[in-house]
């Protein structure tokens, strides 16, 4: 498209800035308007990408049919699949009456599925059906029905991200992703900053009847250095709060500064594919991991105590721990008294290693012996439950 078919466009839909990311954007949403692919729009959040879906209805030949807006982010979970598909009388508790939903609403139609990214998994693979054959089936229902919508999705989240991470599905990815459409963030779109103040500080001067602001040279080199993180949103709500607040309508760049928060321009490098591989799957991976850390500090006791006794002369007896039971049980060694010539008495050092089930059938046995056969107080002596221990008693034939 030419440079003034483009100008106008910008000019319906209210699309401000001079940019060639943002008008190549545009123009790939009107040449991919008249088919019916589906369009993926990234970027930022507050950049303004729910222009672009309206761009794309009003040049398709579907512009007469309904144009649908939904936040995907903004319901919850467990309706998010009566939304959008529908729902059966009865189908769940509050469901008095029968509902079309989304999807049969938008028949001939566009739905525009904003933070497409925060869909639960069960909802995308739904989506991944109408996407792939039109067909999808209402909560509660067993009827298939059919639907002729065009699918245009956004989203600020970074998909390959989330495919590697297990939160999108990767097939729903390249389905919606048949033309991506990226919108530059606010930062790289240079002396557009300046032409989205002016018009912000416009409009907020005719809807509140005063002067509009305006900016010194310095407060426009403040403008144009700060990165924005909020995009256009932020620069609309911060060109408000000075419109509004101030009583000088000429902004000098140490009156903007008070309006702008700090930010840590401190750009560092990120990792990508470097994850925190350290979880635990079950409560026994939990308990095998703080018995391993406890066996390494066992053995650096054991150090501390072999080098105390080499120090006053008595050294204890000891012996290997194999490397495959755990924990190790280790008893005290007497130095040895000598009564006489002859005779030493000393008592043996032994080891013993128990597995985790002996230790505790002998837990148990003693717990049993101490409160006379009472499993009630045995068990409020282990601090577990009594339905447990009568099923431990069971396990370990302890009756």
């Amino acid at each position: 498209m030419t440079k003034a078919e483009i100008q106008q466009v910008k000019l319906r839909f209210g699309i401000i800035g001079n940019t060639e990311a943002l008008s190549r954007a545009i123009d790939v949403a009107i040449q991919v308007a008249p088919t019916d692919l589906s369009v993926l729009i990234t970027g930022e959040s507050g950049v303004g990408k729910e222009s672009f879906p309206q761009i794309i209805h009003q040049y398709s030949r579907r512009k007469h049919g309904q144009y649908i807006a939904v936040n995907c982010g903004a319901i919850p979970e467990g309706t998010i699949d009566s939304e959008l598909f529908g729902h059966e009388k009865g189908a769940f508790t509050g469901a008095i009456g029968e509902r079309k939903g989304y999807f049969g609403e938008a028949d001939g139609g566009t739905i525009f599925l904003d933070e497409v990214g925060e869909l639960p998994l069960p909802t995308q693979a739904r989506l991944l059906r109408v996407l792939e054959s039109g067909e999808f089936i209402k909560v509660g229902s067993s009827k298939v029905q059919k639907t002729d919508v065009r699918i245009v999705a956004a989203t600020n989240v970074n998909l390959t991200q989330a495919i590697a991470d297990g939160r999108f599905r990767e097939d729903l990815y390249y389905r919606l992703n048949t033309v991506p459409i990226q919108i530059p963030p606010l930062r790289e779109r240079g002396e557009d900053v300046l032409l989205l103040f002016r018009k912000f500080a416009s409009d907020f001067a005719e809807k509140y009847r005063m002067p509009a602001i305006q900016l010194t040279e310095d407060a426009k080199q403040v403008l144009l250095a700060y990165p924005w993180p909020g995009n256009v949103r932020q620069l609309k709500n911060i060109t408000e709060q000075i419109s509004i607040i101030e009583t000088n309508r000429e902004i000098n760049a140490a009156i903007l500064q008070t309006y702008l928060p700090a930010q840590n321009t401190q750009r560092l490098p990120a990792l990508f594919g470097i994850k925190d591989n350290k979880g635990f799957e079950s409560e026994r991976e939990i308990l095998y991991s703080v018995l391993f850390d406890m066996r390494q500090e066992v053995s650096e006791l054991k150090k501390m105590v072999h080098n105390l006794m080499a120090e006053k002369g008595s050294v204890p007896i000891v012996t290997p721990t194999p490397p495959s039971t755990m924990p190790t049980i280790i008893h005290t060694v007497k130095a040895p008294c000598q009564v006489d010539d002859d005779i030493q008495d000393t008592e043996e050092y032994v080891e013993e290693s128990l597995s985790l089930d002996e230790v505790e059938k002998e837990m148990i046995r003693k717990a049993l012996e101490k409160h006379h056969g009472k499993r009630k107080s045995a068990a409020q002596d282990l601090n577990i439950s009594e339905r447990t221990l009568y099923r431990k008693i069971k396990e370990y034939g302890l009756e």
